[in-house]
């Protein structure tokens, strides 16, 4: 009511004082320009592309893969690492933030309580009896303040501050979608590991049984002491093999129980993965759409709004500030008269504060924020553009998938009959042991390619539902700017 009250005279006030002169912002303003997702050319990269309109993510994005223990360990992640609380923190940080932002917006009222001892001077300005004694001097008040905040300067200020508050919320999710892709990615790799460890396992096998027929056939003289020894020697290379693939899992263990923020002997309980499914489906609405479910993106466009929240309260820096303050208490020599009539201190008044000569601080000030808005501008576009980057890549690299599949069985096929032909010609006394090992080389590598083409499968799907947002989904932040 007050404020509505005096903001006819004051404006009228201010237009004069305004045109007697103040610092002026004239030929300040941002540079960049914000790029438009949908002016992004996608249409040729994602053509072949198996699309759907409710292909994106869900939340829980990793119960695709059809593992209960993936499932707890992701849960127990986001539940137990320090960058999640970390994160956290930083919410809590930009909350308090806007909190002490937002203050400025509301009266202030304090109250204070002052007893000072003093001798008044016996040559000084006050006459006896109170020249030369020592006196108590009370003084108890009430002080309030307002700032009107006629050019929204406060406002800015605290919008800004808010902007901060949805960007750090925003990045909390995008840190949570970085630890559960994490974890699923080591968790695919601890598979292949299994993989490799159960193909490395059967490999020794059958050169263990082969040694034994070889031997067999040394004893009845079917073989000579050569083939022997070369079976033999095969033995190590399949124990080396297995004791590389056994470090491997230890350290997929080792690094899955940091993901979790545990100490290592958690990675002990972590038995072999058993992920699967389909791989994921583009949703037909990119690029657009891209805007409002990359948490990344969005937190970043949110930190633009605070950038440009800035530049107003910079702006309005340049034009006066009214503030009403006020003082209620009283005040006395002598404490028994602190609260009668006469002791009272009332004050009231309005002060006007309008900047005309700063040496350039108000412009200078401006001109930063104007730059920090740019940067933040120019940071949101590159943003978008890995954004949209990511899907294309993993896009690209499942097409690769398809088609290396292709020619892997292919030739796995193959190796495999090379190896039954040559194992049943060795048998036959045909050809020698060398045809065998001859014969079993492009197999192992076949088959240990298949292991890894299809944890590479797994890890390019979850690299694609994180690029896709991992279920992340905020229309409201994605149309500010």
């Amino acid at each position: 009511m007050l404020q509505a009250s005096l903001r006819a005279p004051l404006a009228a006030l201010l237009g004069a004082l305004l045109a007697g002169g103040c610092a002026s912002f004239d030929g300040l303003a941002p540079k960049a320009v914000g790029t438009d997702a949908a002016a992004l050319a996608a249409s040729r990269s994602l053509a072949g592309a198996r699309l759907s309109p409710a292909a994106w993510p869900t939340a829980a994005w990793w119960q695709r893969f059809g593992d209960p223990q993936l499932d707890a360990l992701i849960a127990e992640a986001l539940a137990g690492n320090p960058g999640v609380g970390s994160a956290r923190a930083r919410i809590d940080k930009a909350v308090a933030l806007a909190a002490s932002s937002g203050a400025a917006l509301a009266p202030q009222v304090s109250a204070g309580a002052d007893v000072t001892r003093q001798r008044y001077s016996s040559n000084g300005i006050f006459p006896p009896p109170l020249a030369g004694s020592w006196r108590t001097q009370t003084q108890l008040a009430v002080s309030f303040g307002y700032e009107f905040d006629l050019w929204g300067r406060n406002r800015a200020a605290y919008d800004a501050a808010l902007g901060q508050v949805r960007a750090a919320e925003v990045d909390a999710y995008a840190m949570r979608l970085l630890l559960s892709a994490g974890v699923a990615r080591a968790y695919a790799q601890l598979g292949r590991s299994f993989e490799q460890l159960e193909l490395a396992q059967t490999t020794l096998a059958q050169r263990q049984a082969i040694f034994d027929l070889i031997r067999q056939r040394v004893t009845a003289g079917l073989d000579s002491e050569v083939e022997l020894k070369q079976a033999e020697m095969s033995i190590p290379a399949a124990r080396l093999r297995i004791a590389q693939q056994e470090e491997e899992i230890a350290l997929g263990r080792n690094l899955l129980a940091a993901l979790l923020g545990q100490g290592p002997d958690r990675g002990l309980a972590i038995v072999r993965p058993r992920m699967q499914g389909e791989l994921p489906a583009l949703p037909s609405a990119l690029p657009s759409d891209l805007l409002g479910r990359r948490p990344d993106v969005v937190a970043q466009r949110w930190r633009v709004e605070a950038a440009r929240r800035d530049i107003e309260a910079a702006k309005g820096q340049f034009y006066p500030n009214v503030n009403l303050s006020a003082l209620v208490g009283v005040q006395s020599i002598t404490f028994s008269k602190l609260l009668t009539t006469g002791s009272g201190i009332p004050a009231f008044g309005p002060a006007l504060r309008l900047p005309l000569f700063d040496g350039g601080r108000l412009r200078g000030n401006l001109a930063a924020k104007d730059a920090d808005y740019d940067l933040a501008l120019e940071q949101y576009n590159q943003t978008l553009i890995e954004a949209l980057r990511e899907v294309v890549d993993q896009l690209a690299s499942l097409r690769s998938v398809d088609a290396q599949r292709v020619q892997l069985d292919s030739g796995l096929a193959t190796a495999r009959q090379g190896y039954q032909l040559a194992l049943a010609r060795y048998r036959a006394g045909i050809d020698s042991y060398l045809q065998v090992l001859a014969a079993e080389a492009p197999l192992l590598e076949q088959q240990s390619l298949q292991a890894n083409l299809r944890a590479h499968e797994l890890e390019l799907s979850i690299n694609l539902i994180r690029a896709l947002g991992g279920g992340f989904e905020d229309a409201s932040a994605a149309g500010a700017s």
